[in-house]
C-alpha cells in the first residue's frame, strides 16, 4: 500500500487494530488535513479542533512560517548528532534563554524525556551542589500528576492504568497531595535530602485542575527556604495556553528548572527543552546526558519559528481574552444545566465537569456526539472533557464552538 493511497476511515481505523499495539483508544474519526483550527477527515467532513493535540497545536495546525521553517532548514541540513556543531543550534540556545529568561538550554525531543532530564539534573544538583549523599536524593511530587509514561514517571503515578504491571518502580520520591502548601512544608521539614519539588502549574490530564491562587508562590517560598529545586512541567501549560506565556506567570514565579515541550515546535515536529541557569545546569559534563535527535538543526528551526509566531500574533492576550469569552459563556449554560456542574481553567485550557461518576460513559458519548456536530474533544478522568483548541482561533470561531457544545449538551440533559 503505497502511502499516497486513499483509504476510507473504516479502513484506516482497521489497519491501525491490527498492526499497531494498543496502547491508545482514540475517538473513531481519522484526520487527514488540518490548517489553523479545523482539521478534516479523510471523507472530507470538518471538524473544529478542541484538543490541539493536547496543546501541542497552540499555534494552528500546519501553520506556513512553521512548516516553512522546517522545510527551508530540511533542505540544508537535517541531523549531525552532538557529534559535530551545526550552524543553528546555538543561535536557537541564545534565542530561547533570553526568551524565556535562563542561562541555558539543555535539547530534548519528547515531553517525557525533558521531565527525566530534570530528574537527572535536579538529582546531579542535590548531590554536587547542595551535599546529598549520593543514591539519598529525594524528589517531591503530586498526587494526580501525569509527567509522562517512562519507567521512571509512572514510579510516581497513581494512574493505575499507566502504572500496573510495569514494575519495579523507581525509588526516591515523595508525593503530597497536589495544591497543599502546608503539605509541601511537612514535606520538606527535617529533611535534607529534598533536591526538588516537581510540579505542574495546572494539572491537565487531571481534568484541568487549577490551584487555588498563591499556590505556586508559596510552593516557590518554601522551596526557596529549605535550598530546593522548583522544576515546573510546563509541557502542556507553557507557551501561551493559559493566557500568559507560562502558566507559573500567573503567579510571577521563576522556576529554578522549566519543562518545555508540545507547542514549542507548534506540533509541526518533536522538540522539548530543560532551561534552568548556570548554577545548576553546569553541573551537567560532557557525556553525562544526550539525545541523537536532541537540538537538531530542524528543531532548532522549528522551535524559533513556533516561538516567534506567539509573540507576533499575541497568542497568549488572545488565549486570555477568547478563555474568559468561554467560560462566561459556559456559565451561563450551567445555571440551567443538569449535565454540567462546572467549567474550570485558564485562558484557552479548560474543561467540564460531567454530572455523572468517572466509571460512566456519558463524557465519552458527549464527545461522540460533538465529533457529529463537527467539534472534536475528548474525555480525561472519566466524567471530564478538556476543551484546548488552537490559540489563533477568533471571537467568532470560538462562539460558534459554543454554540455547537450547547446545542450537544442540550441532548444530554437529563
Amino acid at each position: 500500500m503505497k502511502v499516497s493511497e486513499k483509504i476510507s476511515s473504516r479502513e484506516a481505523i482497521a489497519l491501525e487494530d491490527k498492526h499497531g499495539a494498543h496502547n491508545y483508544h482514540p475517538l473513531p474519526v481519522v484526520l487527514e488535513r488540518g490548517e489553523g483550527v479545523y482539521v478534516w477527515d479523510v471523507e472530507g467532513k470538518k471538524y473544529f479542533d478542541f484538543l490541539s493535540a493536547y496543546s501541542a497545536v497552540n499555534q494552528g495546525h500546519c501553520h506556513p512560517k512553521i512548516v516553512g521553517a522546517m522545510h527551508e532548514q530540511a533542505q540544508k541540513l537535517t541531523l549531525t548528532s552532538r557529534a559535530f556543531h551545526n550552524d543553528i543550534l546555538g543561535k536557537y540556545e541564545k534565542y530561547a534563554t533570553e526568551y524565556f529568561g535562563f542561562d541555558k538550554l539543555l535539547p530534548m525531543n519528547t515531553g517525557a524525556e525533558a521531565v527525566e532530564t530534570a530528574i537527572k539534573l535536579a538529582r546531579k544538583w542535590a548531590y554536587e551542589r547542595k551535599g546529598v549523599e549520593e543514591t539519598e536524593a529525594q524528589i517531591i511530587v503530586c498526587e494526580n500528576n501525569f509527567h509522562g509514561r517512562t519507567t521512571t514517571i509512572i514510579s510516581f503515578s497513581n494512574d493505575e492504568g499507566a502504572r500496573k504491571n510495569f514494575g519495579p518502580y523507581t525509588p526516591g520520591f515523595i508525593k503530597i497531595p497536589y495544591n497543599d502548601p502546608e503539605a509541601l512544608e511537612e514535606a520538606l521539614k527535617n529533611n535534607d535530602n529534598i533536591a526538588g519539588f516537581l510540579v505542574e502549574p495546572i494539572q491537565g490530564e487531571a481534568g484541568v485542575y487549577v490551584p487555588a491562587q498563591g499556590f505556586l508562590s508559596r510552593a516557590k517560598e518554601l522551596c526557596e527556604q529549605h535550598n530546593v529545586l522548583f522544576i515546573a512541567d510546563e509541557v502542556q501549560t507553557g507557551i501561551a495556553r493559559t493566557g500568559k506565556l507560562l502558566a507559573v506567570d500567573h503567579e510571577n514565579v521563576k522556576p529554578d528548572v522549566l519543562i518545555l515541550g508540545k507547542a514549542i515546535s507548534g506540533g509541526v515536529y518533536p522538540v522539548s527543552a530543560v532551561l534552568a541557569n548556570d548554577d545548576i545546569m553546569n553541573v551537567i559534563k560532557p557525556g553525562q546526558h544526550g539525545s541523537t535527535f536532541g537540538g537538531n538543526p530542524v528543531a532548532c528551526a522549528v522551535a524559533m519559528a513556533a516561538l516567534d509566531v506567539i509573540k507576533d500574533e499575541n497568542l497568549a492576550e488572545n488565549a486570555e481574552r477568547l478563555g474568559n469569552l468561554f467560560r462566561r459563556k459556559m456559565d451561563d449554560y450551567i445555571r440551567s444545566s443538569n449535565i454540567v456542574t462546572l467549567v474550570r481553567g485558564k485562558g484557552l485550557l479548560n474543561a467540564i465537569v460531567i454530572n455523572d461518576s468517572e466509571d460512566s460513559s456519558t463524557a465519552w458519548d458527549i464527545c461522540m456526539k460533538l465529533k457529529e456536530n463537527g467539534l472534536l474533544a475528548k474525555p480525561t478522568h472519566g466524567n471530564i472533557i478538556r476543551f484546548a483548541p488552537p490559540l489563533v482561533m477568533n471571537e467568532e470561531q470560538l462562539l460558534e464552538c459554543v454554540s455547537i457544545i450547547e446545542k450537544t449538551l442540550r441532548e444530554f440533559e437529563k
